[in-house]
């Protein structure tokens, strides 16, 4: 007995040391292995080494904070209605417009009219008078606008002006203890410096976002006057016409648009810098409309390409398209093919940059300007005129003048009387087919050649003529819908 038990004991102790010598020999795949940290150092510039460069946060949460607390009460929803309007039979307000399977099936019922419309924005309180700052597009139309604060408190609002052009509107409470945004000079503002924004999305009284500046003077298109800020700032519906705020708790812009293919949005905000916004309110306080001024040229970036067409070594300024007969820059001699260096003392470096300068200029004022043409400058005054809405362009009948053809891929003819009058222009030549070589380089049926090098061009024998005899590349001044761009056009 005492044999058999030893024996179990020595049993039971060689598959314990098995199983332990099985476990030391395997214990890899058992145990997760540590991480291995390698540090890489750049290459020092000779025996120097190269200090890490740390960015310096400045911002943080309680900051934010801080600047809630202190402008947000000022802040407020806006709310408009507008008489009733048509809608369809049976159909809630824009349930219509937001069903997007609607064209599939089948007309429209007839239409009702419908309730008052109602629409949200937001606006800020910028002094004790109860003076306002909000979008146009809130507020235009609207037959009755009123205004909630953060504390709850609701004012009927007067509109005391609208201007579109840069979408700014003035509203005016009447009310007591007023909270205020204090605005004072336009505070200079940096690419990637952190914002903030206030406003109503959707309804949400209050709400705060943040994120950067990712440009300055963005211009979009049929917003020429306006040099927007650009942010990543998340804004919509409902946030318009709310303040755009930096770090140090000032107001640089007005929240106005979002660039989205959804409609929601997708990182591309825009916001009307407050110089501007300023002004225009000065304006409407003053007279009821803003006041700009006008030179009477169209403008178009340089490509290289027609930098050095016209003897620039570098594709910096205003290039004149076109200029308007008897308009103030007619009478001071400028001509299309001119190129803007400067205005003012202010460099222009390109198209877009020009008309916000040009619009701010009064009335009756001089503009000195310089220029580039022929190889060399020059300084011109321009005395300024006074803005207005351009005239609707009619449409033209009659027979057309027979086509000629030539060797570069168009087909032009001469403009009839009638099709001169409705496009404005005296002469030019209407190109009724690009193919080849002139379709490459950008030149579309319908297109109106205007000039060659800056040379008027009145009749298409003109245009061969100087096309077979000119060697490299031309500019041809393009009339297009109403707006003019130089091409460069390569010769072969």
């Amino acid at each position: 007995m005492q044999h058999s038990s030893w024996s179990q004991r020595l049993l039971f102790l060689g598959v314990v040391v098995f199983f332990l010598a099985i476990g030391y020999l395997n214990k890899d795949r058992f145990i997760a292995p540590t991480p291995q940290v390698t540090r890489v150092d750049k290459t020092p510039l000779g025996d120097q080494a190269v200090p890490a460069i740390t960015p310096k946060m400045t911002t943080d949460s309680d900051d934010f904070a801080a600047i809630v607390d202190h402008l947000g009460p000022a802040v407020v929803n806006i709310s408009t209605r507008r008489k009733g309007k048509e809608t369809p039979a049976n159909a809630a307000p824009s349930e219509r417009e937001a069903d997007p399977f609607a064209p599939f099936f089948g007309p429209e019922e007839e239409p009702q009219p419908e309730g008052p419309a109602q629409g949200l924005g937001s606006g800020f309180i910028i002094a004790q008078d109860g003076i306002i700052l909000t979008n146009a597009h809130v507020v235009d139309g609207a037959d009755e606008v009123s205004v909630r604060l953060r504390d709850r408190r609701e004012f009927p609002a007067k509109v005391m002006g609208v201007d579109r052009l840069s979408d700014t509107a003035v509203l005016k409470v009447e009310g007591e203890h007023l909270p205020i945004i204090p605005i004072g000079p336009s505070p200079a503002i940096r690419v990637g410096e952190w914002v903030l924004a206030i406003g109503s999305p959707f309804g949400f009284d209050n709400t705060v976002t943040a994120g950067i500046v990712s440009a300055t003077a963005r211009s979009l298109p049929e917003e020429g006057y306006v040099p927007f800020i650009q942010t990543d700032v998340a804004v919509n519906p409902g946030n318009s016409g709310g303040p755009l705020i930096n770090t140090r708790g000032e107001v640089i812009g007005i929240n106005s648009q979002i660039v989205s293919r959804s409609g929601g949005y997708q990182g591309l905000s825009f916001a009307i810098p407050m110089d501007v916004a300023l002004h225009v309110k000065e304006e409407l306080l003053a007279h009821g409309r803003v006041s700009r001024g006008k030179l009477g040229v169209s403008v178009q970036d340089l490509s290289q390409g027609l930098a050095e067409s016209f003897g620039l070594a570098t594709p910096d300024g205003a290039l004149v398209g076109m200029v308007t007969p008897k308009g103030p820059a007619d009478q001071a001699g400028l001509r299309a093919g001119d190129i803007i260096l400067a205005m003012n003392g202010v460099k222009v470096t390109d198209s877009r940059s020009l008309p916000p300068k040009v619009a701010l200029l009064k009335p009756g004022s001089f503009a000195h300007v310089t220029l580039w043409r022929d190889g060399k400058t020059l300084a011109v005054d321009i005395k300024v005129d006074e803005l207005e809405d351009p005239a609707p362009a009619t449409e033209h009948q009659g027979s057309s003048p027979p086509m000629q053809e030539n060797p570069f891929g168009l087909g032009t003819r001469d403009l009839t009387p009638e099709e001169q009058k409705a496009q404005g222009v005296e002469g030019g030549i209407f190109v009724d087919r690009a193919e080849g070589h002139a379709q490459k380089l950008g030149i579309r049926p319908g297109d109106i050649i205007v000039a060659v090098n800056g040379d008027r061009i009145l009749h298409p024998k003109e245009l061969n003529d100087r096309l077979s005899a000119q060697k490299g590349s031309v500019a041809l001044l393009i009339q297009r819908q109403g707006e003019t761009l130089f091409l460069p056009f390569p010769l072969h």
